[in-house]
């Protein structure tokens, strides 16, 4: 097997991601005098990205559906283990929090305070079904992939995969140019979140679980010392957009519950106090050129796959097919 047929079993999802682990442990080997766990980090994405080189080559090779299933599936675990990467490497790379430009930013727009101004406004059902929403988030991903994966092509799964990911690491770029903590640290107490928004049920269960995926743990004075630097841009709305983006392009049965989920979702960004409004329209900016961009990177990597393969079909014709 030559080498670019070896590059050829290469989804666009799994170049990018290889990409951005090299990326970070560039970045790791860059600032090693400040990041703690540089040795760690390096050592786990050099593990990672040989172990995706070796699944998709196994994938391509062997066409089972095992091999195959886990070729696509591995990219949501990754997502998560390089985004709890990122709480290692953002403080100690870009020690500064941006918290004060984002709300004069927000105030420069509104007058106010959005946050602060919706809470006479809060209810406890309200919270609840927000709360839940913006849980939700976690599952919208899976919904997706489960139905492009039952109901349509590989090369369907490959594009929502790689246009997902892809906007993932974007994010995260953004994360390390503009590290923020959010309007439920600075414009609000955020030991007092339960109290000052209470739900029925769920809304406080939900709350500590998002609390301990970013990082906060329980009970500890100074909460802010530990949560992760993710506000700019609101990845929630951009990852969002992409997923109901995707739906409506391949008509997914799913795609008004994941469009109801969404809309909830990003208006819980501002009411929940987990983001500001400037952080909800750079989502929208980051969805728009992920978009864009994503689609040109796709199509390229994709022809270049046919060209390594040896399949001389017609451009235009793979294109429209497409």
């Amino acid at each position: 097997m030559t080498f670019k047929r070896t590059l050829a079993a290469f989804s666009p999802a799994d170049v990018v991601t290889i990409g951005f682990l090299l990326f970070l442990t560039l970045l790791n080997l860059l600032f090693h005098s400040r990041v703690e766990v540089w040795v760690e980090l390096c050592l786990v994405n050099i593990a990672v990205v040989a172990g995706i080189v070796l699944l998709a080559r196994g994938a391509d090779r062997k066409r089972t559906r095992l091999l195959t299933g886990l070729h696509r599936w591995y990219l949501y675990p990754a997502v998560l283990l390089i985004f709890k990467e990122l709480y290692f490497m953002i403080r100690p790379i870009h020690p500064v929090d941006y918290d004060d430009l984002l709300i004069a930013i927000d105030r420069w727009m509104f007058g106010t305070d959005p946050t602060l101004w919706l809470a006479r406004f809060a209810h406890p059902v309200v919270t609840e079904i927000l709360q839940v929403a913006y849980w939700s988030y976690y599952l919208l991903f899976i919904i997706l992939g489960v139905e492009i994966y039952r109901r349509h092509t590989l090369k369907s799964f490959d594009k929502a995969g790689f246009l997902i990911v892809y906007g993932f690491y974007l994010s995260y770029v953004g994360y390390f140019i503009l590290p923020a903590v959010g309007p439920r640290f600075t414009l609000h107490d955020f030991a007092l979140l339960d109290q000052e928004l209470p739900g029925l049920l769920l809304a406080v269960p939900l709350r500590d679980f998002i609390n301990a995926a970013e990082s906060i743990p329980t009970g500890v004075p100074n909460p802010v010392d530990y949560v992760q630097r993710d506000v700019f841009p609101s990845g929630h709305t951009q990852l969002s957009l992409i997923v109901v983006y995707l739906a409506f392009h391949f008509k997914l049965r799913s795609r008004w519950l994941l469009t109801a989920l969404t809309v909830l979702l990003i208006f819980g960004t501002v009411y929940l106090r987990y983001h500001y409004v400037i952080d909800v329209l750079a989502g929208g900016v980051f969805f728009l050129f992920t978009v864009w961009s994503g689609h040109h990177l796709e199509l390229k990597w994709s022809d270049l796959q046919y060209t390594w393969r040896g399949e001389n079909n017609d451009l235009e014709t793979r294109r429209e097919n497409r």
